[in-house]
């Protein structure tokens, strides 16, 4: 690979790993940076890198490149796991040494914690970091294998080799080769356990909890087992073999369902969206903070009135029950003829001409 190549802004776990071999001079990247002419390429920057052109998509790019690299003897993969677990060990050491001095450790405090000279601090990390790098890349294919399986399942598939490499690098972690079996058996697991907990969290807009995201793939592989047996799909057939209740399968089948985009195009080549669609009889967002800013102003200029002036204008015009009343009824309420309660209306009303009182509800009738 030349350097050329690499995408520094998007890079693979190919490209990843190649760097950090670099910049741990575990490669001679000297014979990489050299043009032409047989000279070691230093940066130049007149020097215009060379045009390389792909037919392939990135995709077909990266499973190129992982299957270059060579497959681990089982003698290799315990070799480096051994290296792995100085490292491991070295690292837990300097997270221990940190906690108890509060603060980053240097590189003396840490060899002197291990009880070894810098350099040799520096050889064990170095070896034990170029370990880990190799034991990843040479089971990346692992990786693309096994994220095949679950295309089509809510994430694109760059995204599924993501967070299976993540699970890779965490098996290499966990990795005990004095169990006897080979790395690949074990590696299997944690990349399919970290594809699947990707997809219950990335996959849906609604995240689903892991167990029920289970449940829903078994009842799928069940309704798929009785379609291939000729059986009628019936929901007490499914619950039967899901051993549950119908109202249980129900449940779980309403809650599993996806979720669309108002703003989602309908049909192709068509530029209507579903929210132009469906119609609306409910109060739009605009009109119900239009109402409540102009009942919060009404509030206010009815306050600068007597309480009593006010309770008779709220009953009179339903303010806040909605029900307008007559004064016949305001004034059996207030124990008061219906002709003074007009009287106090009159006066009321006379009030709110004033402009001083009135002047904040003017732009509600402007508009």
């Amino acid at each position: 690979m030349k350097w050329w190549l690499i995408d520094c802004k998007n890079p693979s776990y190919y490209d990843t790993y190649w760097l950090e071999n670099v910049a741990l001079n575990h490669w001679k990247y000297t014979e990489e940076f050299t043009n032409k002419d047989n000279t070691e390429g230093r940066y130049d920057p007149d020097r215009e890198p060379p045009t390389a052109t792909f037919t392939e998509d990135s995709i077909q790019v990266h499973h190129k490149q992982i299957n270059q690299v060579p497959r681990l003897g089982a003698e290799e993969e315990i070799h480096l796991a051994h290296q792995i677990d100085e490292l491991l060990a070295l690292e837990k050491i300097y997270e221990k040494l940190e906690e108890k001095l509060k603060r980053s450790p240097n590189e003396t405090e840490w060899a002197t914690a291990v009880k070894m000279s810098r350099w040799e601090l520096r050889d064990r990390l170095g070896k034990g970091r170029r370990a880990k790098n190799k034991m990843v890349t040479a089971n990346l294919r692992l990786v693309t294998s096994i994220a095949k399986r679950y295309q089509n399942r809510g994430l694109d598939f760059q995204d599924l080799i993501q967070e299976g490499s993540i699970g890779l690098i965490r098996a290499t972690e966990k990795f005990d080769h004095t169990k006897g079996y080979k790395f690949s058996t074990y590696g299997i697991w944690w990349i399919r356990q970290a594809i699947t907990r990707a997809i219950c969290d990335y996959s849906r807009t609604i995240r689903l909890p892991v167990y029920l995201y289970e449940t829903v793939s078994q009842i799928k592989k069940i309704v798929k087992q009785m379609s291939m047996e000729g059986s009628p799909l019936i929901a007490e057939e499914v619950a039967t073999r899901m051993e549950m209740t119908t109202e249980k399968l129900r449940f779980i089948v309403e809650c599993a369902q996806e979720t669309l985009s108002l703003d989602h195009p309908i049909g192709k080549g068509e530029n209507l969206i579903y929210r132009e669609a469906i119609e609306f009889d409910g109060e739009t967002p605009a009109k119900y903070v239009f109402e409540n800013c102009l009942k919060k102003d009404v509030e206010t200029v009815l306050k600068t009135l007597t309480e009593r002036e006010r309770n008779v204008l709220q009953m009179r015009f339903g303010l806040d029950d909605g029900q307008e009343k007559t004064l016949k009824e305001i004034g059996n309420t207030f124990n008061l003829t219906r002709e003074r309660i007009r009287q106090i209306e009159a006066k009321a009303l006379k009030k709110l001409e004033d402009p001083k009182r009135h002047r904040i509800l003017r732009e509600y009738i402007r508009n």
